[in-house]
């Protein structure tokens, strides 16, 4: 107890511990909170809790309805940009829009109505030494694979792409590679920018000669639910553009033998036989819970889905009805299911052609695996690679659709031939309905090959290398019909895709029941629903 002092009395400071309430009560006033004081904590509280609600539930629930929505610009995660479906913003040019692309070429008048459309996408190629290898370049990849479906005598490597001088080179060599004995390329947007309806062109020059057989260069559009190449992806998908359930969704556009028009004044190659095709595998008579990336009508039934071919050039050599071996380009549609004999409704309304001293009607209207709707127009002859190496324009306008849809080619900067929808209306000779104008996403292709299939070859005086080049491409749309993406809610694709992504990435798989050993959805003309 040494050094603590006890005091046995009253301290100085009792009265703060000993409260009083008869002493206090003037100070105290009763205990109510209701004074300024109290108001002034519990005010105090109620904006520290407001401030703490705003900063952790408020600030990221306004955030999210008043900043902008991230865009994809067409991309997807595969073939596509990055895991989340968007295309990244980076500094430089790598916008849907080239900077480069002319103040005066952001807009184009319509070449149908007049009307002032807007410029989508543009690629000007002005960036020497760019290459198109997977994961290059966010809009065009190159493929590196054989072209087996159309016999081509060449392999398909992205090493013979390649931007010089501000153009893109498509080259073909007579380089052996995978044991064939020729090299070119093919590059396309697929799944990375696609567009539904609008205006295509693009400035080429063409390769080889005007007047030597056997180059196959293209510049075309399909569908995004089938990529140019891989054979799984395609079967059953092209060339269909059909939106109906009766005959012409079946396999060799017949059930039981009937129509008998289908089995007659066909391919005269097969007997005569119309069709070979697989049957539609995505169509509006697929059962209910059968695979298919929809949508549905009102009716329940699905929207028969495909992967249509609109060609903006296929450079030949000749012109039926014209003298002399003139450089010259097909511009086709291609149509699944087929009228009887391949013969479309052709006439003053619905076959247009503006200057029929240089562009005459394909003679070739198909065969058993396609219709083809097309027109031949002599080039500009000083358009090609060793014949003045100028440029010209190509390209088509299309409304997609039923009516008033239609497709329009240009060539050489004008007009070349117009197709209105009905054309290609009901064709009750093989019981099949109309047929629309390409309703799909549609992304753009180029290449440059060499096949029989397409017409004569002239080995002894085709030169090589010989090179496509392609100065630029431009999309435009009207401003009040505005459709850009792979994945329209529409038309869906990236669902459908992801779900059988090997058909799309390998290009071994050449059927899809065959060797992708997938299930045929049933159709229910064909195998009844369950």
């Amino acid at each position: 107890m040494a050094g603590i002092m006890i005091v046995d009395g009253p301290e100085p400071d009792d009265a703060l511990h000993q409260p009083d309430p008869t002493r206090d009560r003037k100070t105290d006033r009763g205990g109510s909170i209701f004074s300024c004081r109290g108001f002034v904590n519990i005010g105090c509280l109620l904006i520290l809790g407001l401030g703490m609600l705003t900063l952790f539930a408020g600030y990221p629930i306004i955030t999210y309805f008043l900043q902008d929505k991230p865009s994809t610009l067409g991309g997807f995660n595969l073939g596509g940009i990055n895991a989340t479906g968007q295309v990244a913003s980076i500094t430089g040019n790598w916008g849907p829009i080239d900077v480069d692309t002319p103040d005066d070429a952001r807009t184009k008048t319509d070449y149908l109505t007049g009307k002032t459309w807007q410029l989508i996408f543009s690629d000007e190629f002005n960036v020497d030494n760019r290459t198109f290898y997977p994961g290059d370049d966010p809009y065009w990849e190159a493929v590196d694979l054989h072209y087996w479906q159309t016999n081509n005598l060449e392999w398909y490597d992205p090493k013979s792409i390649m931007t010089r001088n501000g153009s893109v080179e498509i080259t073909l060599t007579n380089e052996p590679d995978h044991g064939l004995n020729y090299t070119g390329g093919m590059m396309s947007t697929w799944n990375k920018f696609c567009f539904t309806g609008g205006l295509v062109e693009v400035s080429v020059s063409l390769p080889g000669f005007n007047n030597i057989h056997g180059l196959w260069p293209a510049v075309w559009a399909m569908g995004n639910l089938g990529r140019a190449g891989y054979g799984a992806s395609l079967d059953g998908m092209w060339p269909y553009t059909y939106d109906a359930c009766d005959v012409g969704t079946a396999p060799n556009q017949t059930i039981n033998g009937l129509p008998l028009n289908a089995t007659i004044d066909g391919d005269t190659g097969h007997d005569g036989v119309l069709s070979f095709l697989p049957g539609q595998r995505l169509s509006r008579c697929t059962c209910p819970g059968e695979s298919h990336p929809g949508p549905v009508h009102s009716n329940g039934d699905y929207v028969g889905r495909s992967a249509p071919e609109i060609d903006i050039f296929e450079a030949q050599i000749g012109v039926e009805g014209l003298p002399g071996a003139i450089g010259a380009v097909s511009q086709s549609g291609q149509w699944g299911p087929f009228n009887f004999a391949y013969s479309w409704f052709n006439d003053s309304s619905t076959l247009i052609i503006p200057n029929d001293t240089i562009s005459k009607l394909n003679s070739y209207k198909g065969g058993v695996y396609q219709q083809a709707t097309s027109v031949v127009t002599v080039t500009d002859q000083e358009a090609y690679e060793f014949n003045g190496g100028k440029y010209t324009t190509y390209g088509f306008q299309y409304k997609p659709g039923f009516e008033g849809a239609y497709i329009g080619w240009i060539a050489n900067n004008n007009l070349a031939w117009v197709l209105h929808q009905e054309g290609m209306d009901a064709d009750p000779r093989v019981n099949i309905s109309a047929r629309p104008v390409p309703q799909e996403p549609m992304y753009l292709i180029a290449n440059l090959g060499i096949s029989q299939n397409f017409g004569d070859v002239d080995f002894a005086n085709l030169r090589f290398p010989s090179t496509l080049r392609i100065d630029w491409i431009r999309v435009y749309q009207d401003p009040d019909n505005i459709n850009i993406g792979c994945d329209p809610s529409d038309f869906p694709t990236a669902e459908y895709i992801k779900a059988y992504g090997e058909a799309y990435t390998n290009p071994n798989l050449t059927t899809w029941s065959g060797d992708f050993k997938q299930p045929q959805p049933k159709n229910r003309l064909v195998d009844g629903c369950d």
